[in-house]
């Protein structure tokens, strides 16, 4: 298989964010014996078990943000994955973008340890991927002098995304909310260059 054509397409760090999800996968599938629905033994050691982190497996905080429960969730999540996290990457870069992916993964889950039960296990890379959706509202926000406009926009997709029972919402808002500093802070930096080039704002 040519994966360079698909490294072109979606961006380097997007697609290599994209190959380490399937990987991590693959290994979770393998040690379940089921492709399709993960045992909760392999997320308690591979994603973040709360008690686990708070008894030394710190660890957890970063590996649970590429381990997935099912094959369903980790299909939707490598989808919007692929679609936000090459936009991003257009804008600020592959260094930048991997940046966003973790910060905003981490941030989700360390508000996941910090309010939810010591007994929660909890995995996925949605908190990462609403940081990269954040920080793509943010930008836009700001550029357009709109940043009114991109809170209510970014509040709609936290309540559609985080009702549904059996989903982490504060991992989604944790991520959220960091890839919302990411943009803000990038959005401005685009927007002095953009009025540097062009005389205006």
């Amino acid at each position: 298989m040519n994966l360079e054509r698909y490294f072109y397409r979606y961006g380097e760090a997007t697609f290599t964010l994209f190959l380490i999800n399937s990987g991590v996968y693959t290994i979770e599938a393998i040690l379940s014996r089921n492709p399709f629905w993960i045992s909760d033994r392999v997320l308690a050691f591979l994603g973040q078990w709360n008690y686990a982190v708070t008894h030394g497996a710190w660890w957890q905080l970063f590996t649970a943000m590429f381990v997935h429960v099912s094959i369903i969730h980790i299909g939707f999540n490598m989808y919007f994955l692929l679609v936000l996290g090459s936009q991003l990457e257009r804008i600020l870069g592959p260094k930048r973008l991997a940046l966003t992916y973790i910060l905003s993964g981490l941030a989700g889950n360390l508000l996941t340890l910090a309010v939810m039960s010591p007994y929660v296990i909890s995995a996925g890379a949605s908190g990462a991927i609403f940081g990269i959706a954040g920080a793509l509202i943010t930008i836009n926000g700001v550029i357009g002098r709109n940043m009114q406009g991109a809170i209510i926009n970014a509040f709609i997709l936290f309540i559609l995304n985080s009702i549904l029972p059996g989903v982490n919402a504060y991992a989604h808002l944790g991520g959220l909310l960091m890839g919302m500093l990411i943009g803000y802070y990038y959005g401005q930096r685009i927007r002095r260059r953009l009025s540097w080039a062009y005389g205006y704002w």
